[in-house]
């Protein structure tokens, strides 16, 4: 089951609220049955509100093609100013100005108002020449018309902006990672570059004498063995470097990650007087841990505890069994802190949750 993140709660909270907007339509068939009393024949009533549910439900539905991005439904649109032209016949006053709401996504902004202005002229000929001029019904259609065409648009205005923020979000953390990748290989570029140069230099040397002197090209060549161990501690250490996080950013970045992710979290942290191998291998555990809480359960809560050398990380909302640790995940790390003189267990507990529990030797 795919995770719920707020960038779908941001989605439905505007796609809710326009329904919400184009249900006051449904008030058409309050109106409707208000008509029953002067005469209607029922036939055309109950016609006339399948329009108005069907104008509705159109309207929602054109809405969530304009939020995800597709391209303007022009068959949707027709049916739905052909039921509206039909209701204007009665008129519909509270379902009418839908239509061109429903226009506000797909068309420019003056041309919509004109739409409006049109429908609102059209019905209240429509209703002068029926029963005079009644200027409640004209204020009433100026406000539905005025509040359905402004709101509309500024509901999927705000959902571009919000989509817009999140995708700078998304950005903003796979550029970082492109400049940390490119700042590991700039650093194995220079490392590599200047000690392959040396043992290319050293072994060409060696062959060169090889046939003249042998002793002096094995000498060249034990240079050569040297160099190549020297380089190969090099590369070690530039990749150990690489590999070591510091505890402290790791807790502040799986904080942030969490609450992003509608995750309560809660650190207790004192490491400040464990050595660095340590506290890296804490951060390597408390990111790993954290992944495993995104990406295998529906967790609400999060606790993250580091005292005296021994993590305990909790989380609720546990997604069906838990399988084996995998080697590269968990699995690989439960082996590293063993090879540290720790100890890793991770498992579910009786409460429905999951326990992560790593103790390291004073």
């Amino acid at each position: 089951m795919r995770r719920v993140t707020k960038l779908d709660k941001a989605r439905w909270l505007v796609v809710y609220s326009t329904d919400l907007l184009y249900a006051m339509g449904l008030l058409g068939l309050v109106q409707l049955y208000a008509l029953r009393t002067h005469g209607v024949p029922d036939l055309v009533l109950a016609g006339a509100a399948a329009l108005v549910v069907l104008v509705v439900v159109l309207a929602m539905r054109g809405f969530r093609l304009a939020v995800r991005g597709a391209p303007r439904p022009t068959r949707l649109l027709a049916v739905a100013g052909v039921a509206t032209l039909l209701l204007a016949v009665l008129p519909v006053l509270p379902t009418i100005p839908i239509w061109p709401a429903m226009l506000a996504p797909w068309l420019r902004r003056r041309t919509v108002w004109l739409v409006a202005a049109g429908s609102v002229v059209l019905v209240q000929a429509v209703i002068t020449v029926a029963s005079g001029f009644q200027p409640a019904a004209l204020l009433l259609q100026a406000l539905l018309t005025g509040a359905l065409v402004a709101g509309v648009p500024v509901n999927l205005w705000l959902w571009r902006i919000i989509k817009e923020a999140h995708e700078g979000q998304e950005a903003r953390a796979m550029l970082a990672v492109s400049e940390e990748r490119l700042r590991f290989a700039r650093d194995l570029n220079d490392l590599l570059g200047q000690s392959l140069t040396g043992i290319a230099a050293r072994a060409a040397g060696a062959e060169e004498l090889l046939r003249a002197d042998p002793e002096a090209a094995g000498r060249e060549m034990f240079e050569v063995r040297d160099l190549a161990r020297q380089s190969l501690r090099e590369v070690r250490a530039t990749v150990q470097s690489y590999r070591a996080l510091d505890l402290d950013e790791v807790l502040a970045s799986v904080r942030a990650v969490l609450e992003a992710a509608d995750v309560r979290c809660a650190v207790d942290c004192d490491a400040d007087t464990l050595p660095p191998e340590t506290r890296t291998l804490l951060a390597a555990v408390v990111r790993e841990g954290t992944t495993n809480v995104l990406k295998h359960s529906k967790a609400e809560h999060c606790t993250i505890t580091i005292k005296e050398g021994i993590l305990e990380m909790t989380n609720d909302g546990v997604l069906g069994p838990v399988g084996d640790h995998a080697p590269d995940g968990l699995g690989g790390l439960a082996q590293r802190v063993r090879g540290a003189g720790g100890t890793l267990v991770a498992g579910p507990t009786s409460d429905g949750g999951y326990a992560l529990r790593m103790v390291m030797p004073a």
